[in-house]
């Protein structure tokens, strides 16, 4: 994984102590809280209904065990206890003090992290694919190019007040588990018919109150000049993008505008005259950023799992992905146990995941894009230790990709923005499944939560999505279905008049019964719902 060089480290320790600054200015009353918002926003640190958040960088979703150990005694020293993992591959902190920001930036300064470009209208923390580096699908490990972004983008002038915030996210295979297309901007690592290395670039994609899948503008730049285009790319939507409208200011409002074809043009344009005057990285800059992601030395070994005990047998075959070296497994770490909290994982947990990640997994983790963390590379003889450990943490359900598995937003129980609780719904969801033996019989079934239109919980890219909405002071629910942010992507849509909490709930349980009535041999929930359409469902809600 990447080390900080002299430069990163300089930047980061002169950014906390710039905060700190700022930080005893305010407390000292010599800035108001106008004047320090966007100071703070661009350091990471929102205030939130009872507190203040600090959300945490984790570039692409890789750390190492120092790391989150570093994490853990952060949400010890500083919080509560516990931190929140999210869909962006970072970690929040809700219980902050202002007193006490600085001192948390400059621990984590220590361990080669920061929250810097977490927040505010500025290029956010590049994901990636949580498989990256040991998927066996994968044309090549996506992670240099993504941490190539992330050099780029930290503190670029161009682009430190853009019109909104700016989400990019790299993949390297067709599986799509980065939810690519629902980005501002989307990339594929792909090889040409000559077997060369490039990018597809895909631009105005996005969730929120007008979600839209983006559009293929370049089905293949060369690998050299892939930031090249990026910079062409949101040149473009900052000269363009609206500054007067706050909910159509997002590069997917511009390239809807405009038009997908006179985007592609402008940006077409404005990257033939940068490579014109020389706008390129050096590739002595890649190839140093690429030594550092070169595969942890495995051994041979056992390539066949032995499925004697049914609880371990049911964890692999939910848990655990195919690695590139059949010896070893990637091993899903579940932060989402029957009535839990979606992402949220306690310091202890934080410490035993670290322990194992450095005794069976090279010292390396991953935050992945569900809410979840990952072991990526585990060898098959040491699995049952691990799933072992994992159990008897809390961290062994076995429920990747069920409907226990559910993504949700923190909603009113943390955030400002929110008009509805996300939390108490997603745990009241999986109690009410995992009792009713349920979850085994449906199968895949992917179902977020959104607390608001912001759709932070991603609820319109469920396979089942729920969004809270305030109705005249009363929390309600609005159910979508047939959502996707993998390869197949698509948009979910509402089934109509919205629920309470526990219509809701119900609701969730009508549709499985639909589903369930209706599906052919091996089709998951949204086969099944593509295959028959909408209508059976309201028909079951709404009668």
């Amino acid at each position: 994984m990447y080390r900080y060089d002299q430069y990163d480290q300089a930047m980061v320790e002169a950014r906390v102590e710039e905060f700190r600054d700022q930080a005893r200015r305010r407390l000292e009353g010599k800035l108001s809280e106008d004047q320090f918002k966007p100071l703070r926003l661009m350091n990471g640190l929102y205030l939130q209904l009872h507190a203040y958040m600090l959300r945490v960088a984790i570039p692409y979703g890789t750390l190492n065990s120092r790391q989150m150990e570093a994490l853990a005694m952060i949400a010890e020293k500083y919080d509560r206890g516990y931190g929140h993992f999210t869909t962006r591959q970072n970690i929040q902190y809700n219980w902050i003090r202002l007193e006490d920001a600085a001192d948390a930036l400059a621990d984590l300064a220590s361990v080669e992290m920061h929250a810097i470009q977490t927040s505010g209208n500025c290029i956010r923390n590049i994901s990636s694919d949580h498989f990256a580096g040991a998927a066996a699908d994968e044309v090549i490990d996506p992670r240099p190019y993504a941490e190539l972004l992330r050099q780029w983008s930290s503190f670029h002038p161009e682009f430190t007040y853009l019109p909104r915030k700016f989400k990019i996210a790299v993949i390297a295979s067709e599986k799509d588990r980065a939810a690519m297309r629902l980005h501002d901007i989307g990339i594929r690592i792909v090889r040409n018919d000559a077997g060369e290395v490039g990018a597809q670039f895909y631009a105005g994609g996005g969730m929120g109150r007008t979600p839209m899948i983006a559009p293929l503008i370049r089905d293949f730049v060369p690998i050299d000049q892939m930031i090249t285009y990026a910079e062409a790319a949101l040149r473009v939507y900052n000269r363009y993008g609206r500054r007067d409208n706050k909910y159509k200011a997002r590069i997917k409002i511009l390239v809807h505008e405009l038009g997908a074809e006179e985007y592609i043009r402008q940006v077409e344009e404005e990257f033939a005259h940068l490579l014109s005057v020389g706008v390129e990285p050096p590739r002595e800059e890649l190839a140093r950023i690429a030594a550092h992601f070169t595969d942890p030395p495995f051994a041979d070994g056992p390539k066949t799992i032995d499925r004697s005990d049914p609880d371990f047998a049911l964890w692999v075959d939910r848990n655990t992905h195919r690695h590139k070296h059949d010896a070893y497994v990637s091993a899903v770490i579940s932060l989402k146990p029957v009535g839990g909290i979606p992402g949220d994982a306690t310091a202890d947990q934080m410490r035993i995941v670290a322990r194992l990640a450095k005794l069976y997994s090279f010292d390396e983790l991953r935050v992945m894009h569900t809410q979840n963390l990952l072991l990526p590379h585990v060898a098959i003889k040491d699995l049952k230790a691990v799933w072992t450990a994992l159990d008897a943490a809390g961290l062994g359900a076995p429920n990747m990709d069920t409907i226990e598995d559910i993504i949700a937003c923190p909603g009113l129980d943390y955030c400002s923005l929110a008009n509805a609780r996300s939390i108490p719904l997603a745990q009241r969801i999986s109690e009410r499944f995992a009792e009713t033996g349920r979850t085994d019989v449906v199968g895949e079934l992917k179902l977020k939560i959104s607390g608001c239109i912001n759709a932070c919980g991603h609820h319109h890219a469920g396979h089942i999505g729920i969004l809270g909405v305030d109705k005249k002071g009363v929390e309600n629910y609005q159910l979508s279905l047939g959502g996707s942010e993998a390869e197949d992507v698509s948009l979910a849509k509402i089934t109509g008049p919205g629920f309470d909490e526990d219509g809701v709930i119900a609701a969730v349980e009508k549709v499985t019964d639909v589903y369930l009535a209706a599906r052919a041999d091996g089709e998951r929930f949204l086969d099944t719902y593509r295959r028959i359409g909408m209508e059976p469902f309201k028909e079951a809600l709404y009668g």
